[in-house]
């Protein structure tokens, strides 16, 4: 039976290759390598965690949105090596609709393409909607993120439309245009579920 999501409590999110658990401040640290040496890792990122005081201001506005209630951040460790991976997270969080935006989701070069991404959207996707009942995840990307794109719709996220001049990117010259992707809970119990499940088995 679905619980109400409460975001304040700690949740963990695991399986034999990954763990998600909550960014904490400490965890300055465990990403600052990242945020030194792979700044090009937010090149389509409306907050950068590039450099140190790049990543302790991704880290300061990330908590802050915890604590308000409308984002649940998750630092990800990669079991198979031992090393923590990279970020992700839950973001306008709507209870009353029974939805919410999965994303801000990065990973250091090591880790892209190793098949660890599938198994921390299979852990997310589970919790939202197995675990608090969610009846709707949403995605959005830059139009021009070609590599984003294509991981969500090969976890079985459908294109919903792009969104013309959506929002403003770091440079003030130059506004995006959003792609927005979804999957249902009929879906995700429909064949999405199933499918992830087999893609993560190939690995």
């Amino acid at each position: 039976m679905p619980v109400d999501f409460n975001p304040t409590e700690d949740y963990i999110l695991e399986d034999d290759r990954v763990l998600l658990r909550p960014l904490k401040l400490e965890d300055y640290e465990n990403l600052l390598p990242f945020a030194r040496n792979e700044p090009e890792l937010w090149k389509y990122s409306l907050i950068t965690a590039a450099g140190e005081e790049g990543l302790a201001n991704y880290l300061d506005i990330a908590l802050e949105a915890r604590t308000m209630g409308k984002e649940y951040p998750f630092i990800v460790f990669d079991k198979k090596t031992n090393e923590y991976a990279g970020s992700t997270r839950f973001y306008d969080i709507n209870p009353a609709f029974k939805s919410l935006q999965l994303g801000y989701t990065w990973y250091g070069k090591k880790f892209q393409r190793t098949g660890l991404n599938r198994h921390c959207k299979f852990l997310l996707l589970s919790f939202a909607f197995e675990d608090i009942g969610m009846e709707r995840v949403e995605f959005r990307a830059d139009n021009n993120n070609e590599r984003s794109i294509s991981a969500m719709k090969a976890i079985g996220c459908k294109v919903e439309g792009v969104l013309r001049s959506h929002m403003p990117t770091r440079d003030a010259e130059v506004r995006r245009d959003s792609i927005i992707l979804s999957i249902l809970k009929d879906e995700w119990f429909g064949g999405v579920k199933e499918n992830l499940g087999q893609l993560i088995s190939l690995r």
